[in-house]
């Protein structure tokens, strides 16, 4: 009998030495304060646990809802422009930057896709970009087919979709590029000023 009681009280002797080890290396508990990967206020944190919270740079539109079908009005190459709310980005933004391209498509045997459209020097201020038209200061680039205007959607019928990603870039300041720079011109300009980056995606096929 004694020696059970002696086993039992040293099992739980045991099970305590673990436990006041464990949170001595904060296992089991909440991390301090200002610790790496905190949840300050009890806020869920972006970034998986890392101890960041990147607020999103959002883009929204009335065309279409993001990985939608693109309605024929805005395809092809007498398609109108769509608009679209700039949304969330950081201070310090002073102007915005966009690449549209259709990502199912490989060129080449290269990396290089569709280009549909470029633009940039969109100012901050203007919150946006109209339907069919930029705002005053901003510049368009050359399409794939060297026209500096947007080129919508034109996937042919088909068994599959192809999709298509307007890609939004916020910088730190405006670009000294000229009309004529292309998609490799206009990603070297921006290094070093991209402060938040978004994307919008829609789906094209002919016949829709």
């Amino acid at each position: 009998m004694r020696a059970r009681v002696l086993s039992s009280m040293l099992v739980v002797a045991i099970v305590a030495a673990l436990g006041a080890g464990a949170a001595a290396q904060g296992q089991g508990a909440p991390p301090a304060p200002g610790a790496q990967g905190a949840r300050p206020g009890g806020t869920g944190g972006r970034g998986g646990g890392r101890g960041f919270n990147l607020p999103p740079l959002l883009m929204q539109t009335d065309a279409f809802p993001d990985g939608g079908i693109v309605p024929a009005k805005y395809a092809g190459a007498g398609g109108v422009q769509p608009g679209f709310k700039f949304l969330n980005a950081p201070d310090g933004t002073v102007s915005y930057a966009i690449i549209f391209h259709d990502l199912d498509v490989s060129l080449m045997g290269g990396i290089d896709d569709v280009l549909h459209w470029t633009a940039w020097n969109i100012p901050a201020a203007a919150g946006g970009i109209p339907e069919g038209k930029l705002p005053e200061g901003s510049v368009q680039g050359p399409n794939i087919t060297q026209k500096n205007v947007y080129f919508g959607p034109g996937a042919p019928a088909g068994p599959r979709y192809h999709h298509y990603v307007f890609e939004l870039y916020a910088l730190s300041a405006n670009l000294d590029i000229p009309p004529t720079s292309g998609r490799a011109d206009l990603l070297k300009a921006m290094e070093g000023k991209v402060v938040a980056k978004a994307a919008y995606v829609g789906r094209f096929r002919q016949g829709e």
